[in-house]
């Protein structure tokens, strides 16, 4: 497909459980290991936000170092543009980072506090040579804080960080990402740790920016609130492993995995009316994650004897994906 600009398949990454030091070693064959990834495809076009949520732990950030080479997949496979960019070295590696960036969660930390703004935003075009003058460098920033709308732009790149509030850093970050314009952003829970408010300017900053420059976004999320907000499309991972996937609307307003309906039942109401109803998570709680047949049986409140075996991916409605055995009917 011609709109295609990111597909993924079967990536997988594994890390070894090191209890001891005799572990370190690999002193004896029985070595236990963390699926983080596990089998993982999606596909994404060019102006798209694709939504991956799940707890924490579930590996969703282990999947984005992944599509951004930050560490090497055990196996599987990343395209970007039609180029299989996990055999990528040196300078293919370093061209294929100015293509994809990343911000990350926390504002306070992702960004150098000896930096002024200036410093900040124009780094990237530095480590890549893109800007040999700095006076060229000095107007990409400038054009990069008034996109993100921090303004007046001169006064700001000016400015240290700890003189600017949380949105405004976590505006920085972002001005530091589209500087080199990329054209997929890895957004790592970019408004979690922002007031309630400022959440919104950000988000509704994203969808104008994903507008105007033509930007995907692959925006990881626990918070489901959210993602119906910005996103396009959705993958709910558990323990490593895409369960559901499909048109947002679709899976959050008919979840078909039981996992999803647990996630959703977890998500507050607005709704002064019910204040005082219980929730009802269904979820069997003390129940741990386990590699034989689905890894969600255990903890299921439906679960069956088939739910034992390898589960597949199959198709309920129109590109809606779940990874369950279970009917719809037998959920209700």
């Amino acid at each position: 497909m011609l709109n295609e600009i990111l597909n993924v398949s079967n990536l997988r990454k594994y890390f070894h459980v090191k209890k001891s030091l005799r572990d370190s070693f690999h002193l004896h064959g029985d070595a236990q290991y963390i699926k983080a990834v596990d089998d993982v495809s999606f596909k994404i076009n060019r102006g798209e936000v694709l939504v991956i949520a799940g707890e924490s732990g579930s590996g969703k950030s282990t999947l984005a170092r992944l599509i951004l080479r930050a560490i090497e997949p055990d196996s599987g496979s990343i395209f970007f543009e039609g180029h299989d960019i996990t055999r990528k070295r040196g300078k293919g590696l370093k061209n294929f980072r100015t293509k994809i960036q990343m911000v990350q969660q926390d504002p306070y930390t992702s960004i150098d506090p000896r930096w002024r703004v200036m410093d900040i935003v124009s780094e990237p075009l530095a480590i890549h040579h893109l800007y040999f003058s700095r006076k060229e460098r000095e107007d990409e920033v400038i054009k990069a804080l008034e996109n993100v709308r921090l303004e007046p732009a001169s006064e700001i790149s000016n400015k240290f960080p700890h003189m600017l509030s949380g949105g405004q850093r976590q505006r920085v970050a972002l001005a530091r990402a589209l500087v080199v314009n990329p054209k997929i952003i890895v957004a790592d829970e970019p408004v979690s740790m922002l007031d309630i408010s400022v959440r919104a300017e950000i988000l509704q900053l994203m969808k104008a920016l994903k507008d105007k420059l033509q930007i995907s976004y692959i925006y990881i999320t626990h918070d489901l609130s959210t993602s119906r907000y910005i996103g396009d499309n959705i993958a709910i991972m558990y323990a490593g492993k895409i369960v559901e996937t499909g048109p947002i609307n679709q899976v959050l307003l008919n979840p078909l995995h039981p996992y999803t309906q647990a996630l959703i039942d977890a998500v507050s109401e607005p709704d002064p009316n019910d204040l005082q109803r219980e929730k009802t998570i269904r979820l069997k709680h003390g129940a741990s994650k386990t590699d034989v047949g689905c890894r969600f049986c255990q903890s299921c409140l439906y679960s069956m004897e088939i739910c034992s075996e390898d589960p597949i991916l199959e198709q309920k409605e129109t590109n809606h994906l779940v990874s369950c055995f279970l009917y719809p009917k037998l959920i209700r």
